[in-house]
């Protein structure tokens, strides 16, 4: 396993994560796939997702990967008047990270940050390690606190 920019931001803040793997396909890169290769419920997976402001700002929404965004539920979380998603091609960018390997850890820059409320629900959630095929398993009020995210209502339930 290749140790992340994540992995290290986390063991430097003392937080404790374990790690898993699965087999990448790049046919199929969603979180429901990987969710289901690592034998998991995709409700503990979160997916990380970027949008921008109608003031310009990013904003970065965690949220468990069988889900939809609710874009109105979001802009009203970041207090803007709508949120729209980036571009694939900006995230490397504008995040450091590609599709399928983004993760709310060690971003180039600290952008607003919500997780969806139902990670609450759980004493451990995956996100993504920062590279594809690998995710990190931590306390989701660890993630909270380190991301400095809000819990919200985030998608169309």
């Amino acid at each position: 396993m290749t140790i992340t920019n994540a992995m290290r931001l986390l063991k430097q803040a003392g937080i404790e994560y374990d790690t898993s793997e699965y087999e990448v396909d790049e046919s199929d890169l969603s979180g429901v796939h990987a969710a289901a290769m690592l034998g998991i419920d995709p409700d503990c997976m979160f997916k990380t997702l970027v949008t921008r402001g109608a003031g310009k700002s990013l904003y970065v929404f965690l949220i468990p990967v069988a889900e939809e965004l609710d874009l109105k539920k979001c802009a009203a979380a970041a207090g803007e008047k709508k949120v729209e998603m980036i571009h694939v091609k900006e995230l490397p960018v504008l995040t450091g990270y590609i599709r399928g390997g983004c993760s709310p850890i060690g971003m180039k820059k600290k952008y607003p940050t919500f997780i969806d409320e139902v990670a609450t629900l759980f004493d451990r959630i995956y996100v993504s390690a920062g590279q594809r095929g690998q995710q990190l398993i931590l306390d989701p009020e660890d993630l909270r606190a380190f991301t400095e995210a809000e819990f919200a209502d985030l998608t169309r339930r």
